[in-house]
């Protein structure tokens, strides 16, 4: 019986990559965690000495326990580890003088090879008088513990392990506790070169996976409703071996009376619509892979009868979504701000006549990850705090924004909803995978001369 499902699984395997030549090479467990490992020591080694530097702190101590981790957590644990274990401590210091830094735990396990315990639970049971043993004798100017107003990803400490370290802390050492806000965003918003050759494939692998959605492999038209689609996009990310950080969203514009409206197409977006010929479709969309996330929001057009392409006037609309990403990107220099970079956007924008609306966003170990905040949808004044992080080099961002294109044809205003995924190298921003240029259509044209 088992023979016979094994060749069952390889019969209906070798039918779904003949229909699909695109699938996508998918790491096994085992090889993601290798990669994820090499990664994780590679950036200890290379990526978190300069930021510590930069920001002035020789001991960085990160505090969690299980069910209620630290989100910078994660990104510091071997892969095999799925969460903290018990009270999880673990420890980069700097001890200067150019030489590299130390890293270990102070907990009850080994944290992987980088961050081997050094806690002897024999020669002092107490966890924490263990921990404020080790910064005595390591005697650190600044101890930066991941405390934020600002970046809630920077906030990882809870306030009962804040008050459990300073109780066991000297008091002349109390003071030397800061918030570690500049290393933990610089930690988690820089890329490494390894990262990105990598970043390219996952970012290509949500663009096949929207392009397959949007086929008339899923839709047809009369029937196929905008939450068919979504939860057909959930399944087939999991079928593939991925998982979602966020629910896709699947919407529709068309000639009809509906104006658009912000809070409509944000947070009350209606579920269930029934796809017709003359729809423009739009997903919002995005995996996780390696512990690197995609964020990316294009739009495809439902052919009528007698139409073999895009009509001209949806043509030229796109154009100005593109436009607009254009500016946005041509704005990204070093140094500078979310809110300068959105405010020199906004302005060139108008300049043109163009009506854009920015909320681009930092990309990587989160969705809505560490970095500067370039807008939201509904504060285009700027937006305090996230958005006054300037800009660094090595940093991946989603383009994320909107055109407003009234279009006589349909007689209304429709948005052209963009989101792509693209990397700022200090002087240039280059999508990671290309962007959408040109509306898909369904169906897919046989015939494009007849």
């Amino acid at each position: 019986m088992k023979k016979i499902f094994i060749v069952i699984f390889i019969l209906f395997s070798s039918f779904i990559n003949a229909q699909n030549p695109y699938t996508p090479k998918v790491l096994s467990m085992q090889e993601r965690a290798e990669v994820i490992d090499q990664w994780l020591k590679e950036r200890v080694e290379t990526v978190l000495p300069p930021i510590m530097r930069r920001s002035g702190i020789d001991m960085w101590v990160i505090i969690a326990r299980e069910y209620n981790e630290d989100p910078v957590i994660k990104t510091l644990l071997p892969a095999t580890w799925q969460s903290a274990r018990r009270t999880t401590m673990l420890i980069a210091y700097d001890p200067g003088e150019g030489k590299p830094l130390e890293t270990f735990g102070m907990s009850r396990y080994n944290t992987g090879e980088l961050f081997k315990t050094i806690w002897n639970k024999e020669e002092q049971p107490d966890q924490w008088k263990a921990l404020a043993e080790m910064i005595v004798a390591k005697n650190p100017k600044k101890i930066g513990i991941n405390k934020s107003e600002t970046f809630a990803l920077a906030d990882g400490i809870s306030s009962t392990h804040y008050d459990q370290l300073m109780r066991v802390l000297p008091k002349n050492y109390q003071s030397r506790v800061v918030g570690a806000e500049n290393v933990s965003i610089g930690w988690l918003e820089t890329r490494t070169e390894s990262e990105m050759i990598v970043y390219q494939n996952i970012v290509r692998i949500a663009h096949q996976i929207i392009a397959e959605g949007f086929s008339e492999k899923v839709i047809q038209p009369g029937i196929t409703t905008t939450n068919d689609i979504v939860w057909w996009y959930r399944d087939r990310i999991r079928k593939l071996g991925f998982t979602a950080w966020f629910h896709p969203s699947v919407s529709i514009q068309r000639k009809d009376p509906e104006s658009f409206d912000h809070l409509r197409s944000f947070s009350e977006r209606p579920e269930q619509q029934v796809i017709y010929p003359g729809d423009l479709l739009h997903v919002d969309f995005g995996i996780t892979y390696l512990r690197l996330n995609t964020d990316t929001q294009q739009h495809a057009y439902v052919l009528k009868s007698d139409e073999r392409e895009v009509p001209n006037f949806l043509i030229e609309a796109f154009k100005k979504g593109n436009r607009v990403q254009d500016i946005l990107t041509s704005n990204f220099k070093v140094g500078r701000s979310g809110n300068e970079i959105l405010k020199a956007t906004l302005d060139q924008c108008k300049t043109e006549g163009l009506k854009g609306v920015i909320y681009t966003h930092p990309i990587g170990f989160h969705g809505h990850a560490a970095g500067p905040t370039i807008g939201l949808w509904d504060q285009q004044g700027g937006v305090p705090g996230k958005g006054d992080y300037p800009l660094y080099p090595n940093t991946a961002h989603s383009i994320e924004l909107n055109a407003g294109v009234y279009l006589k044809e349909w007689d209304k205003e429709i948005r052209i909803m963009l989101e792509e995924d693209a990397f700022f190298d200090g002087q240039n921003v280059k999508y990671i995978d290309g962007r959408q240029t040109e509306i898909m259509t369904i169906p897919r044209s046989l015939f494009p001369n007849e």
